[in-house]
């Protein structure tokens, strides 16, 4: 944090003071994810396959089983394997809250930590104080207020979270949802006075100084990715237009014939999401590109009622 308590964590160019601010580290660690896609992977052969497609980093993640009621963090034994085969960032999820699982997984060497709101809580009151950790945390959140008490526990991404109700499973409704209530606070933000700006951080329950950086930048003072129902190169395209710098893509997209096919297509939507000639091109010749859509019943009558 600087002197004045305003913590300095975002520069389009080089880190500044990094030497007395480790957090800026943390980000600019973060900042170097910027305009790719993070994909979720179960096995050694969907992360090879992943990072063949150009996937900018993994997310490793066990396989979802009937017979195991909690989810935790994957197994020690799959990261490592993931590692030795890899060249890409490896991300590895804690439970909110649970810090033993990030230390374990901070000494298996990750690049980076999600905790994750996907896995149970172990701590339903309180998250991981992340600044006392090395290695750079990556956050969900549903709005700016959210957003910004991650950053202010060391959070060094924030990702606009979908709904965990449905899995994800192709409906990206949550994840509009939720990008479009950050996005909107920060324009209504950016609109006000500096005198609105205190009564405004208490009402959406955010810290005043990052609050206040947040109004100047007019955008988080993170990095922002998307997560949740992410499925097709224009669903990719879609929440970087409105405002994302990356998405991540769940191991969904390893149940179709050809799943190197489908990343690559996604990855190049991310990378090209303004041009809709490229989109075009990236979108065409998909097989089961719907595969796992699933709306929430609740919704759908809501928007036939």
């Amino acid at each position: 944090m600087a002197e004045d308590g305003t913590v300095t964590v975002y520069n389009g160019s080089a880190l500044s003071d990094s030497k007395h601010n480790p957090f800026s580290i943390k980000v600019g660690l973060a900042q170097l994810l910027r305009g790719g896609a993070v994909v979720e992977v179960n096995t050694v052969q969907q992360a090879k396959t992943a990072e063949e497609a150009g996937a900018c980093s993994i997310l490793v993640s066990l396989r979802p089983t009937r017979d195991r009621a909690i989810s935790r963090m994957p197994d020690p034994s799959l990261i490592k394997e993931i590692k030795q085969v890899i060249s890409v960032p490896v991300i590895a999820r804690a439970r909110v809250g649970h810090f033993v699982e990030a230390q374990i997984l901070e000494a298996l060497d990750v690049d980076y930590i999600d905790e994750s709101e996907v896995l149970p809580a172990a701590d339903e009151d309180n998250h991981i104080n992340k600044h006392n950790f090395r290695t750079p945390f990556i956050c969900g959140c549903r709005d700016l207020g959210e957003a910004l008490r991650r950053v202010r526990e060391g959070a060094a991404m924030i990702r606009a979270q979908g709904d965990l109700s449905s899995g994800g499973g192709g409906n990206i409704a949550g994840t509009v949802r939720s990008l479009r209530a950050v996005m909107g606070q920060v324009r209504v933000l950016s609109n006000m006075d500096e005198d609105e700006v205190f009564a405004f951080a208490k009402r959406i329950g955010a810290p005043y100084d990052l609050l206040v950086q947040a109004k100047q930048m007019g955008r988080l003072p993170v990095v922002q990715f998307a997560a949740g129902g992410i499925e097709t190169p224009a669903d990719a395209a879609l929440v970087m237009q409105l405002g994302c710098d990356g998405v991540f893509v769940g191991s969904d997209i390893f149940n179709c014939s050809d799943p190197y096919k489908r990343v690559r297509a996604i990855v190049q939507a991310v990378r090209h999401y303004t041009d809709p000639r490229i989109l075009a091109e990236a979108s065409s010749g998909l097989e089961d590109q719907m595969a796992g859509l699933s709306l929430n019943p609740r919704r759908i009558e809501d928007q036939t009622a």
